[in-house]
C-alpha cells in the first residue's frame, strides 16, 4: 500500500508588469487548480503596486493565493517555474520587468533553506506588495512569531491600490476574452 502525502497549504505571491499580467496570473492559477496535486483555495484581489528594487519600470499587478497541495516544496517550485516559462517569463535582470512571477511565500509552517528555495520567502516581511494581498486571504497566518496582519501594519502600504481591472477575489476564474 502506498501512502499518499498529506496536503499542505502553501501561500504564493504572483506579480507581473509586462503584457497582460492579470491574464498571465489567472492562467497560471487555473492551471494549478486543474492539477490533481494542487487546489487553489483562496485568491486575493489584484493590487496595482509601484516597482520595488528596480524602480524605472511600469507598475506591477500583484496578488496572493493559497494552494492546498500534495507536492513537496521543491516540486511546487518547479511547477511554478514551468508556469512562468509558459507565460514567456525571461529572467534577464534581478527585480526587472516580467510577464509573470510566482514565488512560494510560505509552505505550511515549514522553514526551508536550500540553494534554490528559502521559505519563508526572504524579504516578504518587508514588502507591502506581498503582505497586503496575503493579509486579505491569510491575515492570521503566523510568520516569525507574528501574524501577517501585524507585519503589514509595520510596512508603508500607502501606494498600493486595488486594481481598477478587478477588485473581486474571483478575478482569476473569469474566462479569458481571448
Amino acid at each position: 500500500m502506498c501512502d499518499k502525502p498529506l496536503p499542505v497549504v502553501a501561500a504564493l505571491g504572483l506579480g507581473g508588469n509586462l503584457g497582460d499580467p492579470a491574464h498571465a496570473m489567472a492562467t497560471a492559477l487555473q492551471a494549478l487548480n486543474r492539477r490533481e496535486d494542487c487546489s487553489v483555495i483562496a485568491v486575493s484581489p489584484l493590487y496595482r503596486t509601484p516597482p520595488w528594487g528596480k524602480t524605472d519600470q511600469n507598475d506591477f499587478l500583484n496578488a496572493c493565493a493559497l494552494v492546498k497541495t500534495t507536492l513537496d516544496a521543491t516540486a511546487l517550485l518547479a511547477a511554478c517555474f514551468q508556469l512562468e516559462r509558459c507565460m514567456k517569463r525571461e529572467r534577464l535582470e534581478r527585480w526587472g520587468p516580467r510577464t509573470l512571477d510566482i514565488d512560494i511565500l510560505l509552505y505550511g509552517d515549514e522553514r526551508i533553506e536550500t540553494e534554490e528555495l528559502h521559505i519563508p520567502h526572504p524579504r516578504m516581511l518587508e514588502r507591502a506588495f506581498v503582505l497586503k494581498p496575503l493579509a486579505d486571504i491569510a491575515g492570521d497566518w503566523q510568520v516569525e512569531g507574528r501574524s501577517v496582519h501585524r507585519w503589514l501594519a509595520q510596512c508603508d502600504s500607502g501606494d498600493i491600490r486595488l486594481s481598477s481591472e478587478n477588485g473581486e477575489q474571483s478575478w482569476w476564474q473569469m474566462p479569458s476574452p481571448l
